[in-house]
């Protein structure tokens, strides 16, 4: 029998591939003119990229096609080329930021959404390029708190790859899954996909260069955070709590496991969070609500710098749900303390740059 390049073109206009619901040949998929040496056939398939979900499925098809519609011993070599370029490998990514900062918290409720997104804004009013990842897949609060709900990134392309464009607010720029999925409906994911869908808002976005990369993580320990530690070296860790024993119960696990072994990120210090609360018409009363000065406490006890006291100010919480964050008012008295949150955040990370080494990324099976 002889092969010709026709023959195998026509087999493999049968194989539908289902990124485009159309054939290989109509998706122009097919790169070169097949290459035949004898009852050898050499095929380079193009796909959009290297994480395609269906290449597998469509290699196969493509070798049962030819098998089918030309001859069972046709012996196929199928090469695979990408029209986006592949992902830069662990270790290689975001190149441009300087600092990446973890915000976390032991336990949910103590404010650590509000200090992200006030931190980022206060960053920015003082000069620096800042971006700020929702890390929480299944709680994500930025849209809302920046007022962007309704934003969709679209995608651009930057050196030959397709990247997600951050949406840009109070001279931040933002990515969250709050973006992609219905904001009425659960995120119903596996492990797995969480991870998955965290790693690309990571490394499929075009966050340029930045100054700090704020990272707004979930409450606890989870998947997420050791995902995040094994796909970034992260400079410092910002802990938030409220000074309730129970708070700061949760916040010695949050340090605890920055401060592993395996883990190794410094604890850039703590950030007490409903200090104390001052009624709007008698600002110079405190009332400690949920106890006094336990964080400064715990900072003490645990040799980490207190970053701030954020006082309990009905206007944090209106101001969040209204989608203009504290920071942006930097005449009031919450404006005051998160620019000053940010000036504290920049003394401990140039310090820390000086004294320690880069953070490595983690390695943990």
């Amino acid at each position: 029998m002889t092969l010709y390049p026709k023959l195998i073109v026509d087999a493999l206009a049968t194989v539908t591939y289902a990124g485009t619901k159309k054939n290989l040949v109509e998706s122009g998929m097919v790169a070169d003119t097949p290459s035949i040496n004898g009852m050898k056939v050499k095929i380079v398939l193009t796909f959009p990229r290297d994480t395609d979900p269906f290449m597998k499925s469509t290699i196969k098809a493509a070798e049962a096609a030819i098998h089918y519609h030309v001859s069972k011993d046709v012996e196929v070599e199928i090469e695979t080329e990408f029209k986006s370029k592949p992902r830069p490998e662990v270790g290689k990514l975001l190149p441009q930021v300087k600092n990446i900062i973890a915000v976390s918290s032991g336990k949910g409720g103590v404010g650590k959404s509000t200090v992200s997104a006030n931190l980022a804004i206060a960053l920015a009013r003082l000069g620096y390029k800042v971006g700020l990842l929702d890390a929480d897949i299944f709680g994500p609060s930025v849209p809302k708190m920046f007022n962007v709900e309704d934003a969709r990134p679209y995608a651009v392309e930057v050196d030959g790859r397709n990247l997600i464009e951050p949406i840009e607010k109070y001279g931040v720029k933002l990515l969250s899954i709050g973006f992609f999925v219905n904001p009425d409906t659960a995120t119903l994911w596996r492990g797995g996909m969480a991870t998955n869908a965290l790693k690309q808002l990571i490394a499929d976005a075009n966050w340029g260069e930045l100054d700090y990369f704020i990272l707004d993580t979930p409450p606890g320990t989870s998947d997420i955070h050791l995902t995040l530690l094994q796909t970034l070296a992260i400079t410092g860790a910002v802990i938030v709590s409220t000074p309730q024993a129970v708070a700061l119960a949760d916040a010695r696990k949050g340090i605890d496991m920055y401060r592993n072994d395996k883990v190794n990120v410094p604890i850039l210090g703590l950030v007490e969070n409903m200090a104390w609360f001052t009624p709007a018409e008698l600002p110079e009363n405190k009332y400690y609500i949920f106890g006094k000065e336990g964080c400064k406490r715990l900072a003490e006890e645990m040799g980490t710098p207190l970053l701030a006291q954020i006082p309990l100010v009905q206007s944090i919480c209106e101001s969040g749900d209204a989608g203009e964050p504290a920071a942006c008012k930097v005449d009031s008295i919450t404006g005051l303390s998160f620019l000053s949150l940010a000036q504290s955040v920049v003394t401990v990370v140039n310090r820390r740059n000086k004294e320690q080494d880069p953070t490595k990324i983690v390695q943990v099976q």
